[in-house]
């Protein structure tokens, strides 16, 4: 494919090709699938490398290793070999009995005894990561593929940190209320995290993802972006599709065109229903054989009109619940073809078996009606394949609500599947549709599915992990700690610290009141006034008397409420950098009070100069519906004030206009000679006003994963105190400070 010119490390749970060994020879199959057949006709052995499983190849001879190796490199893939026993517990036991059932929302199948199961998960996860690792070259992009390989993107990022790596989910992605069942629901999403960009079906599944991050991690999003450990995630909507051209020359093969007449013939008078599935539970077989019966109670005139043929193709044939799905059906078909058959006539076709290309798209050809109603499904590409082969204009598409095809397929019969009544009027609907109406619902299809191929998807992927590769890329050169910066810091014989206290100093406190400084930090604090030409600055948005009483002691300098209040090193008295302004604090008192008395959990905090709403124990969905809420309320009700509206860390602060930490930083500078090495180090967006103002010699350091102003990074404030220590022990010297511009800057902590 043109549009793709990075080679792709394609990684999947399994290869497009099956390895088989029949009579003693070995045999490499093309496997079937959904993105099997979506990717293989888009990338060729020039610009991708597959990786995935082969198949069961425990039996094969040291000849047909060779031969199955030799076979596999010349179509450009790499094999990951699994032990009997890791299929059985990786791919049966978890990802089919644990995380397939509970994505698709069918808890009472979701398997409870997995704990072993979840470490086969993860063993296999690792092998697949090494496996990537062994044949990755620095500017290879990594396309992991699906939730058996959930874990693989943290995994690779741990390894190769600076790669471009995508993950794509092939099903749905259910809410928080259902994703939050699972025991290892944080370990699935932190090993999302390691790609760069997420990819989903729908925005629906991509919103729901955003929620659990949300929930679980306390990670929030930015429209389609969240930060996570120093990196930009991207999260999007990319519905699959299919090789739109290669279907429509494919159904119009002579063949095909036989057996779609064929099928025709063998039911002369009716008009044919047809449904295409892989046996699962998901796919909605049982409510719509229902379906079939409810429509001839109610329409007992359409009795030998019509016939249902219904392809189930074997899968997971061994599992238990697989096993009874097929029993069950049998039985459904067998009673309902019993109730309503005649001599010449019975209304449902089963076919338990797999098709061969023709009789498929023979079948796509020969429908008058498509039934796809599956219980839940990330995309369904038996929709668009239908649509792909009529070539006629005809046809028509009844689709489930709960398919991810919906989201796009909106001319054909949207029902919900759980309702058999509903799911019975769609078909006689669809039985009954005069003809102008099916082809201009048909037409429309057609066209979407010619625009949107699965090509268009591979280049919409592509462009959006392009970018943000390329963001992360600038960041990482931007907000990195570096050797070359500690040692500047620790030699510089004049240093000025102004720190930032909560989530710098110590981590965010559930209340405000329970942050506390414990008595490490305060003979940190200590160490640090006492060291050889050291000036100490703590700045903060808590209010003077908390300050007061928590470092009032320590001889070093304090700034409250964001620099509002300040009071120098050795003095008692607390200056203001400006007068008060008056006419706004009562009225927006009420109003936060008014949002934290809805938001359980909220509450307000009173300042001289500023007043703050804070989230942070609340429920984090609710409240951050409630704080977007409270912020345009109040930009808007004091456009005219002399206030600004600010979002820190879980809290909304409305302040006094002009008084930031920026002016610390300003009023230190102005003072300050050439000699002196000034650092600034904050994690908050109030902070980034400090890093705004820095000049000259001037250092900042961001801590923690957001986007910021500052050239340098700590990660948390355990390496803040880590980095503090270290100043602590080292010693000034009389060399000249230097500008920290041309400074190299790589990833690093001190």
């Amino acid at each position: 494919m043109g549009d793709v010119t990075s080679r792709y490390l394609i990684v999947s749970n399994r290869l497009p090709i099956t390895a088989v060994v029949e009579n003693g020879n070995l045999e490499l199959k093309a496997s079937t699938g959904g993105l099997a057949t979506a990717l293989k006709q888009v990338f060729g052995e020039d610009n991708a490398t597959w990786i995935g499983w082969p198949g069961e190849t425990g039996a094969l001879m040291r000849k047909a290793r060779e031969q199955l190796e030799d076979g596999l490199e010349k179509a450009g893939m790499v094999p990951v070999y699994l032990a009997a026993k890791q299929v059985e517990r990786f791919y049966e036991g978890f990802s089919n009995g644990v995380l397939w059932p509970l994505f698709h929302y069918l808890l009472d199948t979701v398997r409870s005894d997995a704990g072993r199961d979840w470490e086969a998960y993860r063993e296999v996860n690792e092998k697949f990561a090494e496996a990537v690792v062994a044949v990755y070259k620095p500017g290879d992009r990594i396309w992991v593929q699906d939730y058996q390989l959930c874990l693989v993107p943290g995994m690779l990022r741990k390894r190769l940190p600076q790669a471009s790596i995508g993950f794509f989910l092939h099903i749905p992605f259910p809410a928080s209320g259902v994703f939050r069942i699972l025991p290892w629901r944080r370990e699935i999403l932190q090993g999302l995290l390691g790609a760069d960009l997420i990819g989903f079906h729908t925005f629906s599944y991509a919103r729901q993802f955003s929620s659990c991050l949300l929930r679980i991690l306390g990670l929030e999003s930015n429209v389609d972006t969240v930060t996570h450990d120093g990196r930009l995630v991207r999260i999007g909507a990319f519905p699959i599709s299919i090789d739109t051209e290669h279907f429509e020359t494919a159904s119009a093969h002579p063949e095909v065109t036989a057996k779609a007449e064929e099928i025709r013939h063998h039911h002369p008078g009716c008009k044919i229903l047809v449904g295409v599935d892989r046996l699962d539970y998901t796919k909605g077989l049982k409510r719509r054989v229902l379906a079939i019966e409810h429509l001839l109670e109610k329409h007992p005139e359409l009795a030998g009109k019509f016939k249902f043929i219904q392809a189930a193709v074997p899968s997971r044939a061994g599992v238990e619940a697989y096993k009874q799905l097929r029993k069950q059906i049998d039985e459904l078909v067998g009673r309902v073809n019993g109730r309503f058959s005649t001599i010449s006539w019975s209304p449902v076709q089963y076919l338990y078996r797999g098709l061969d290309g023709h009789e498929l798209l023979g079948l796509y050809r020969a429908a008058d009606v498509m039934l796809v109603t599956p219980l839940r499904d990330g995309m369904n590409l038996v929709a668009k394949e239908f649509v792909a082969c009529r070539h006629d204009d005809d046809g028509v598409l009844v689709l489930s609500e709960f398919a991810g095809a919906a989201w796009e397929m909106g001319e054909a019969i949207i029902v919900n599947p759980y309702n058999e009544d509903e799911l019975a009027d769609a078909m006689h609907r669809a039985l009954t549709m005069d003809e102008p109406e099916r082809r201009f619902r048909m037409q429309r299809l057609r066209k979407r599915v010619r625009d949107w191929t699965v090509h268009e998807w591979v280049r919409q992927f592509d462009q959006a992990l392009t970018l943000v590769t390329t963001e992360n890329a600038a960041w990482h050169r931007t907000t990195s700690m570096t050797p070359e910066v500690l040692q500047h810091i620790r030699q510089a014989e004049k240093l000025v610290l102004v720190l930032d206290y909560d989530g710098t100093l110590v981590p965010f406190a559930p209340t405000p009141e329970l942050a506390v400084p414990d008595p490490a930090l305060l003979e940190l604090l200590q160490k640090l006034t006492r060291r050889p030409g050291t000036e100490v600055h703590v700045a903060s948005g808590r209010d003077r008397h908390t300050l007061e009483k928590w470092l009032g002691h320590l001889k070093l300098a304090i700034h409250a409420e964001h620099g509002f209040w300040s009071r120098a090193r050795g003095s008692t008295e607390w200056v203001p950098a400006a007068k008060i302004a008056e006419g706004w604090r009562e009225k927006a008192r009420a109003i936060m009070e008014e949002f934290a008395a809805r938001t359980p959990g909220a509450l307000v905090e009173e300042k001289t100069a500023s007043l703050c709403w804070h989230f942070r124990r609340c429920e984090p969905v609710f409240a951050s519906m409630q704080e977007r809420e409270l912020r345009l309320h109040l930009a808007e009700l004091f456009r005219n004030h002399a206030v600004e509206v600010l979002r820190g860390s879980k809290i909304v602060e409305l302040r006094q206009m002009g008084v930031h930490k920026g002016l610390i930083l300003s009023r230190l500078e102005s003072s300050l000679d050439a000699e002196t090495c000034l650092v600034a180090i904050g994690d908050d967006t109030t902070d980034e006003d400090m890093f705004a103002n820095l000049t000259g010699q001037g250092i900042g350091i961001h801590v923690g994963a957001r986007l910021s102003r500052a050239p340098f990074r700590l990660a948390d404030p355990a390496a803040v105190r880590e980095f503090l220590t270290s100043l602590v022990s080292s010693t000034p010297t009389n060399r000249p400070v230097v500008s920290t511009k041309g400074l190299a800057v790589v990833s690093g902590s001190p």
